[in-house]
């Protein structure tokens, strides 16, 4: 009787399992639709590709009331440009993008490990990759394949118990019947570039089974540092740099402030003017330029000559305070080293403004609008600071930062904002406004001769002029002056 029951408790539960093993057969089929079997869509085929690789963006939307830039470009002139100009952007990507701008996805319950971000290497030069393993239940063997595109993968000589294809190549097999040993090996790999560049990279494809992995490898030169001997005083920290023309009464009473407040510190004088007035005074340091060169090339002289840390840029009309303290603004600096740039105020004037770039397609380019007063976030643990994009013409800024972007010389007279533009991704800017700098008051006297003040305000060919550079030289289809 015992055995009649134990044989229908074994009947039962047979039942439940083939019922069960139905609905999952079932089951399986209306989730992969008719005529596709669970066993015929291997765990690859229903994951995204990898890499992915991002569609390039469309057209980008010009902000109500910008210019369009290509009407400033002469017809006659417009399809030979444009053909320049995309030849041009070709070769920036190509400068500027490598594999490791392209997107990757890690994949759900993967049993591979390796590593992710950080793994770099000096060009042509053997690296151990770090972290890579298997993780895995138990398997009558155990394979992996490594495989890269511009670099060779070597490891240690196997054991009795791990076979190795593909030592010294690009693509490296390993089996084993053993995880430890497998992980043991793959913890001994190394990469070795095959090109020289001084920053490109190298995508890593690690696969074991069913499971594929993506890992960027960043090949790249070290730099070497570009260190400034700050000193003891300011005098060693900050040089004074400024532009003029035609400006030398504006320019003395500059300077006598500067002298009244600061008396060691190096001032830089750039002067492009027709009939140079030689200016004289402890470190003052005059540089005379070919006749109305302009605003930037100025500005690039003045720049090239700085050897201190930090410079202040000021205008030739502008007066030194109480208020302009430069003390104060290299404290903002080096307590925050990553800023480049950091402007003040004119008259308790915090002009500043932010830049939204949209990047456009490859047809027409991108889209600009600067916005004045527009600003981020603010700086913490100074009141009255914040983080913009362009700052007014009272700056302290990074002496390697600037000459890294420099001052386009073929902007001569409207030229501030497209410094900032230059520097766009480059330059992290803010503004305080605890100190400022005065602004000497227009007078009878400071008037130019007519035909001086056309020379020094800008036409309407100047203008157009500067339109058509954008459209050119930074790749855009509009901009907006807000």
């Amino acid at each position: 009787m015992m055995t009649l029951l134990n044989n229908k408790a074994v009947l039962r539960m047979a039942a439940v399992v083939i019922l069960i093993i139905l609905l999952t057969f079932y089951g399986t089929k209306l989730l992969f639709g008719p005529g596709e079997q669970s066993e015929r869509a291997p765990t690859r085929q229903l994951r995204s590709p990898l890499p992915v690789h991002v569609s390039p963006p469309g057209p980008c939307t010009c902000p109500s009331g910008s210019t369009l830039l290509k009407e400033h470009v002469p017809k006659d002139q417009y399809d030979e440009l444009v053909e320049r100009r995309a030849k041009e952007l070709h070769q920036h990507k190509a400068r500027t993008t490598s594999v490791l701008s392209r997107l990757l996805f890690a994949l759900p319950n993967s049993p591979l490990q390796y590593p992710i971000q950080g793994f770099k290497v000096l060009p042509l030069t053997k690296t151990l990759i770090p972290g890579l393993a298997v993780h895995s239940g138990e398997r009558s063997i155990y394979k992996v394949s490594l495989t890269v595109s511009i670099g060779l993968l070597t490891t240690e000589f196997p054991a009795d118990r791990v076979k190795v294809q593909g030592h010294g190549e690009s693509r490296l097999v390993m089996e084993s019947f053993s995880l430890v040993m497998l992980n043991d090996l793959l913890s001994k790999v190394s990469y070795t570039s095959t090109v020289y560049h001084v920053h490109t990279g190298d995508l890593a494809f690690f696969q074991f089974e069913d499971h594929e992995a993506v890992f960027p490898i960043t090949i790249k030169q070290t730099n070497l540092p570009v260190l400034y001997d700050m000193g003891t005083d300011i005098s060693s920290q900050v040089t004074i740099t400024t532009k003029t023309f035609l400006r030398y009464a504006q320019l003395k009473i500059l300077l006598s402030s500067i002298r009244h407040f600061y008396s060691n510190i190096k001032v830089i004088i750039a002067d492009d003017s027709f009939e140079p007035e030689h200016i004289t005074g402890e470190n003052t340091e005059q540089y005379i330029m070919p006749p109305a060169q302009g605003w930037f090339a100025g500005r690039n002289l003045a720049v090239s000559q700085v050897t201190t840390k930090y410079l202040l840029w000021v205008d030739d009309d502008f007066v030194f305070t109480e208020e302009t303290k430069i003390e104060k603004l290299v404290e903002v600096m080096e307590a925050l080293p990553e800023l480049d740039v950091l402007g003040g105020t004119v008259q308790r004037n915090q002009f500043y403004f932010s830049l939204i770039y949209e990047e456009g397609d490859e047809m027409e380019g991108g889209c600009l609008h600067r916005k004045s007063q527009g600003k981020f976030n603010p700086l913490p643990g100074y009141p009255g600071c914040f983080m913009a994009s362009g700052v007014v013409n009272f700056f302290l800024a990074r002496t390697h930062s600037i000459q890294s972007v420099g001052f386009d010389p073929k902007l001569k007279r409207v030229a501030h904002s497209e410094f900032f533009m230059d520097g766009l991704g480059s330059l992290l800017v803010a503004t305080c406004n605890h100190v400022s700098v005065g602004h000497q008051p227009k007078t009878g006297k400071d008037k130019d001769p007519r035909s001086l003040r056309q020379i020094r305000r800008p036409g309407n060919e100047d203008s157009k002029f500067k339109l058509q550079l954008h459209f050119f030289k930074n790749y855009l289809k509009c901009v907006k002056y807000g």
